[in-house]
């Protein structure tokens, strides 16, 4: 049996979740796609998945084998375009991860409209709220919305995001003025896992070097955007998150950005991707196409705070 051609059957049935789901992307049998694992499961001498009558699941040695094949398969799959040339179309398939909330909101919209500029090309997008290896997963590009660590990723900047303290227009009408982080304290706050569950942070105060931090015991805890922009509409209190996670309730006037004046600097939004592979056509037609169209999203997000004007 090909080891590469069972290395794609494998890679198929972890991303599908299952022997049948592999089966029909593969449009091959199911005892085909159990031949092929199995054959590398021979090769390598050890088992790569754990399986049941409805899920498998990657054994420890599985999920190292499953990345190692990832790049592999990602490289033949290069090094074939760049074989074509510049007159290769872009086609195959295009691996793309981003946060979840850029994704369903910012990225996907984007993505159905490169689908439909190229149909040779189909999508798979991973949505996670944590960073993954491009290179270990074989990813093509990522959204990332972070200040990048030096590496050999190419990034190109498409745009910035704030980090806003906001609430219903409601809610501050009937509680007291917030003027100044430490009013915070005062109030009640819907808290998010990744802005911070007990403390805030603010840049230091005109004339100190020393940045502000804000405690407080948190009236709600949740661990989605989504989550916590409902219950600070709903009135249930303060919430810190992205400006672009908001930018609709802004825009409608169900959430207003406070302490403005009191804001970090914003953060990057990149488009990155592992070396060499701008150079696959599907992945340059894809950046050439997104990059005008997140700059255009990003700026019009949300307006800067009067300290930028």
């Amino acid at each position: 049996m090909d080891r590469i051609d069972a290395m794609r059957v494998f890679v198929a049935a972890v991303d599908e979740g299952s022997l049948a789901g592999a089966a029909r992307r593969m449009r091959r049998s199911a005892a085909a796609v159990s031949r092929a694992i199995a054959f590398l499961e021979g090769h390598v001498g050890t088992a790569l998945l754990h399986r049941t009558t409805r899920s498998l699941h990657l054994s420890e040695a599985g999920e190292r084998y499953a990345a190692a094949c990832r790049r592999v398969l990602a490289e033949l799959d290069e090094a074939d375009m760049l074989a074509a040339g510049e007159r290769s179309a872009p086609r195959g398939l295009l691996t793309v991860t981003a946060p979840v909330a850029a994704g369903e909101n910012v990225l996907g919209p984007i993505l159905a409209g490169f689908m439909d500029a190229y149909p040779d090309v189909s999508v798979r997008l991973n949505m996670i709220d944590h960073p993954v290896s491009l290179i270990d997963e074989g990813m093509d590009l990522a959204l990332r919305i972070s200040h990048l660590a030096d590496s050999a990723l190419v990034a190109t900047r498409v745009g910035e995001v704030r980090r806003v303290v906001a609430a219903a227009p409601r809610y501050l009408e009937s509680h007291p003025v917030i003027e100044q982080p430490s009013d915070l304290a005062r109030h009640a706050i819907v808290a998010m896992t990744h802005f911070g569950l007990e403390t805030w942070s603010f840049p230091p105060a005109p004339g100190s070097a020393v940045p502000r931090t804000v405690s407080f015991t948190p009236r709600l805890v949740v661990n989605t955007i989504r989550a916590a922009a409902t219950a600070a509409v709903e009135g249930r209190g303060v919430t810190r998150l992205f400006s672009y996670h908001i930018a609709a309730e802004l825009a409608a006037g169900s959430l207003k950005v406070i302490l403005d004046q009191d804001e970090h600097d914003p953060v990057p939004v990149h488009l990155i991707a592992p070396p060499g592979r701008l150079s696959v056509p599907k992945v340059r037609a894809f950046v050439d196409y997104a990059v005008p169209r997140l700059r255009a999203h990003f700026a019009q997000l949300c307006p800067p705070p009067l300290k930028s004007l």
